[in-house]
């Protein structure tokens, strides 16, 4: 397994950074919340930067992991702390970090109570928490895309829930047309579910965890926990598991991952969690936290259990493509515009992991943009509807109509959030969306088939929201004196729309540093990629002449 370290430690500094501003902001008195506003937003800002360096610092043409730092942690137990990244790593946490400034400016105010004015007496610091719990989200998820040590990665894996929890659970979404005792009991009861099905996932991996370290130390007389010995074991033959072993260990980690996805049928908690969320918390959950789950089964999954993996394909693509088309079923049938853009992101990591189990370059390759591109996308059009509903006051579909009459921008920007989600061409997501296809229908026709149903309904349900929301004769008195978008607001939005645009024209600029990853998971696996089957007839072959000599042919 080849590795490159470095001896400055980037990726911790990196992971290290927003964890420092999250006690920071925490930390800034009660009557300064807009210092405390500006001070998380200047640590994003600063995270971004060292996320870029990690980019520029990574070399598509080198060792397969870089960056790498490998301390003794907890010795007795093999556990060490060891970060690295390969080429699918590095882009997430390009991800991660691009779009936490744009959840922070989008949530300026969502955190805010009264009238707005500095409260000076007061010791409670909801917005200081609130901007705190949000770098902390972020610092957990850079550890998690970075560890190359199993164990290291189960405790960021399930440390993040607490904060997101809170977000949840605590800086909900007031826009409730029930009310807000019942609005609150609702953010309660989502924050819960969402608590409960990632903690239940969470202990099912744990206990794979300590199998796969009890088996390393039976066969390898040493327990470790270290991906890179793993992987190399596993090469050289010096791990072997039997196929059972194999199975459980693989539906141990998979299961964790497919809640945190999520995969159909352990989807529920989503619609609730970005329901009862803000916006803002709504992109972290959906666009960030939730693609460590999509992420661990291209490193881990398919790393550590190949046998397995190949076993469990046809279960995974049913279920897969259970995703995508119940996902955009429900969304077509949504009255809440939360609610639809959660049952649209269901139906999406369908195609993610759809790709990922096509056991394709281009399947996998596609997936891995996918993940990034559905970030950017859903980001941009929840945090437009999230801009809509706190002018309204109201989630639902049928409060709202002829919005582009007194709101062209916001209007604009919610129709190119919409056309990206469903991977209109010339948009960042119709690249990875096509890639998924091909690579599913070349070696899974049918799969492939079926998911193409997946864009139709996309279409319908995109469009149908735009239609209802954006256009129509009538006004309503409610409606009549909206705002458009104002700079903050259009300094959130405008990057987003401007990054689909240029990497819908330019996706080479991820894909080079994306394919030797996606190289190495498909030699993990032992597969290639389907060769094309041409059978072309060759005519001189098939003249047979006649038996007399004669030439009686023309």
């Amino acid at each position: 397994m080849s590795v490159a370290s470095t001896g400055f430690p980037l990726l911790t500094v990196t992971a290290a950074l927003p964890a420092v501003g999250a006690v920071a902001t925490a930390a800034v008195p009660a009557a300064r919340r807009t210092a405390a506003k500006w001070l998380a937003l200047l640590f994003s800002l600063a995270t971004l930067v060292l996320a870029a360096v990690v980019l520029v610092r990574f070399d598509p043409g080198g060792a397969r992991y870089q960056l790498t730092e490998s301390h003794a942690w907890i010795a007795d137990f093999g556990v060490r702390y060891e970060l690295g990244v390969d080429g699918i790593g590095a882009v997430m946490i390009g991800l991660t970090a691009l779009l936490i400034p744009f959840v922070i400016g989008a949530g300026w105010h969502d955190a805010d109570s009264g009238d707005g004015a500095e409260r000076t007496t007061s010791r409670w610091r909801p917005t200081q928490g609130f901007f705190a719990l949000i770098l902390a989200v972020e610092a957990m998820v850079l550890i998690s895309f970075a560890a190359t040590d199993v164990f290291l990665f189960y405790i960021f894996f399930e440390a993040m829930l607490i904060p997101m929890y809170f977000l949840i659970g605590g800086f909900g979404d007031r826009a409730h047309a029930a009310g807000e005792e019942e609005g609150a009991k609702q953010r309660s009861y989502a924050a819960v579910k969402f608590l409960l099905y990632n903690l239940a996932g969470g202990l099912i991996m744990l206990a794979a965890v300590i199998g796969l370290y009890v088996v390393s130390a039976d066969q390898l007389g040493e327990g470790t926990f270290s991906l890179q010995k793993l992987l190399e074991a596993r090469a050289g033959g010096d791990l072997t598991m039997s196929a059972t072993t194999e199975r459980l260990l693989f539906l141990g980690f998979f299961f964790a991952f497919a809640v945190k996805a999520p995969l159909w049928p352990l989807h529920t908690w989503l619609p609730n969690a970005m329901g009862e969320s803000t916006a803002p918390i709504a992109v972290l959950i959906t666009a960030i936290v939730d693609k460590v789950g999509t992420f661990a089964m291209l490193r881990f999954c398919l790393g550590l259990f190949p046998g397995a993996s190949d076993w469990a394909t046809p279960v995974v693509l049913a279920l897969a493509l259970v995703s995508i088309l119940y996902g955009a079923l429900l969304a077509v049938g949504q009255r809440d515009i939360k609610r639809l853009i959660a049952y649209a992101s269901i139906s999406h990591f369908g195609f993610i992991i759809l790709g990922i189990f096509a056991m394709t370059s281009q399947g996998q390759g596609g997936a891995t943009l996918y993940m990034v591109f559905h970030g950017i996308s859903t980001a941009a059009l929840m945090l437009v509807a999230g801009f809509l509903i706190s002018r309204r006051g109201s989630r639902l579909i049928a409060d709202y109509g002829g919005v582009q009459k007194v709101a062209p921008v916001l209007a604009g920007t919610f129709l190119v959030g919409g056309l990206a989600t469903l991977s209109l061409p010339g948009l960042a997501p119709f690249v990875s969306e096509f890639l998924v296809l091909v690579g599913t229908f070349s070696r899974y026709p049918v799969a492939g088939i079926v998911a193409t149903a997946g864009i139709i309904l996309a279409a319908l349900y995109v469009l149908l929201l735009y239609q209802r929301t954006m256009t129509g004769p009538v006004l309503k008195p409610e409606i009549e004196r909206m705002p458009d978008l104002k700079v903050r607001e259009m300094a959130v939005v405008a990057p987003l729309i401007a990054l689909l645009l240029f990497l819908g024209l330019f996706p080479k600029s991820l894909t080079q540093i994306v394919d030797p990853a996606v190289e190495h998971t498909m030699s993990d696996v032992r597969k290639t990629d389907p060769k094309p089957d041409h059978r072309v007839a060759d005519h001189r072959t098939s003249y047979k002449p006649a038996e007399n000599g004669g030439g009686d042919h023309e």
